[in-house]
């Protein structure tokens, strides 16, 4: 074997080990993004727990919306410093930003898009974290192949798209729990 020939399949010998040793990097921290993300979840539950609003069942729309009022009023009081970034941290929210960016180039980007442009898109309007979600705003679903990319979340909190913003909703309460902006790929 000429030097030549030698060279070039050592040199492709260290680019495939730093591939991948680049690839486990990247693999590592997306898990714990994941992992950290499931901790900010589990807390902002333990909170909510904690100001014990009991659920009770009726079917009468008042009792409902006031049930939900007063669980968003003691959130707001068991958290009046949170802002954005609380959940989503710039870690967290790299991760989504490139799960829905990988949905969105991928064999299902064009189904996911037709899914948003067909349940009342939304606009990109300005929503607060600790606010409640516009009532005047439908709860756009969000497309099942992106959910399968995203971290599961609990019945008591969902993934919502408005605009281009990815909102953490609380079912409970109404609530904006975090928000990452310019999450969702322009159409």
């Amino acid at each position: 074997m000429n030097l030549l020939a030698c060279s070039r399949r050592v040199s492709a010998g260290l680019l495939s080990l730093f591939l991948w040793a680049s690839s486990a990097a990247q693999l590592s921290n997306d898990a714990a993004a994941v992992k950290d993300f499931q901790a900010r979840i589990s807390r902002y539950l333990a909170l909510q727990k904690q100001q014990a609003v009991p659920n009770q069942s009726t079917s009468s729309p008042g009792k409902l919306a006031e049930q939900e009022q007063t669980r968003a009023e003691k959130t707001r009081e068991a958290r009046p410093a949170a802002r954005q970034g609380d959940i989503f941290t710039p870690e967290i929210a790299a991760y989504f930003k490139k799960q829905i960016a990988v949905t969105m180039r991928g064999p299902d980007g064009a189904k996911v898009r037709a899914s948003l442009r067909h349940a009342e898109p939304l606009p990109d309007i300005h929503l607060q974290v600790n606010r409640k979600y516009p009532s005047e705003l439908p709860l756009q679903s969000t497309p099942p192949t992106l959910l399968m990319n995203l971290p599961r979340l609990p019945g008591e909190l969902q993934y919502r798209v408005v605009g281009s913003t990815l909102v953490l909703y609380d079912v409970l309460s109404g609530l904006v729990v975090d928000l990452i902006p310019a999450a969702v790929p322009a159409q």
